[in-house]
């Protein structure tokens, strides 16, 4: 959760109050659900009730996520033992059970996490799940709008999804002032999934070349002023080759007729 500074500790930063673990269970289980369903239900918490046309299916659905977000509370204040300090040291739940749009800041640490190294599924979820609600919000904005040419859910889902991929076929087009600021968020993401799958791309091949590489050892480079060569050849010293020219000297000598040893051997300089 936002307002827990690590799962199963107390107000006090300390284990004490989950002995037993029961509390950081019930959280590693709970945290990443509740965090979709604030997450899902965005276009629910952002969009003011007069745009749904009827009000009491909006409370109605605002009390259901009150309820849920309420005994997630109750049911972790209960493992942590002390139900009432509980909630009172996390401010940020007690408000999303009377205010559930407050939820929505427990969706800020799931889209956090979604930039963190080897959580591009997690990034493509999320991704997707903001384009719906913008969709949805877009298309509370726009139905009854005055000039709006976004009537159905069915529009504007395909106008969010032609936005999102920076297409912008233009066929549909928000005229409010709420649908054209959400319009920017949709933009946004569709730049940022962008950046994210070309950055994912990009280091995908870079990780490939570097294992290659390290099967696959480059040659030493050849010494200065020597020729190109397919493959180089092994450097010669000059104590080697002083000792390869003495090795054929010898052998030369022994080659030689007896005669000619007798005449004598020519001086090395």
């Amino acid at each position: 959760m936002t307002d827990i500074a690590r799962p199963g500790t107390s107000a006090g930063g300390s284990d004490a109050g989950d002995p037993s673990g029961r509390l950081a269970a019930f959280e590693a289980k709970t945290q990443t659900p509740l965090d979709l369903l604030a997450l899902m239900t965005l276009w629910l918490t952002a969009v003011p009730p007069w745009y749904f046309g009827h009000e009491s299916t909006v409370y109605f659905l605002r009390v259901c996520l009150s309820l849920v977000y309420a005994a997630d509370l109750v049911v972790r204040g209960v493992l942590a033992q002390r139900p009432a300090r509980y909630a009172l040291s996390h401010p940020v739940a007690l408000a999303s059970v009377v205010f559930p749009p407050v939820r929505v800041l427990f969706s800020v640490r799931l889209v956090r996490s979604m930039f963190r190294r080897g959580n591009l599924s997690r990034f493509l979820v999320a991704a997707f799940l903001l384009v719906l609600n913008c969709a949805g919000m877009v298309y509370l904005y726009e139905r009854h709008a005055p000039g709006s040419d976004i009537h159905t859910l069915g529009e504007s889902v395909w106008w969010a999804l032609v936005t999102v991929t920076t297409v912008g076929y233009g066929d549909y087009v928000p005229v409010t002032v709420p649908g054209r600021i959400t319009a920017c968020f949709i933009m946004a993401i569709g730049l940022l999934t962008l950046a994210v799958l070309t950055a994912q791309v990009a280091s995908s091949f870079v990780t490939q070349d570097a294992s290659r590489t390290e099967r696959d050892p480059e040659p030493k480079a050849a010494p200065p002023g020597a020729a190109p060569s397919a493959a180089a050849p092994p450097e010669v010293t000059l104590t080697e080759l002083d000792r390869r020219l003495a090795r054929i000297e010898e052998l030369l000598l022994a080659a030689a007729p007896s005669s000619q040893r007798t005449a004598g051997t020519p001086e090395r300089e």
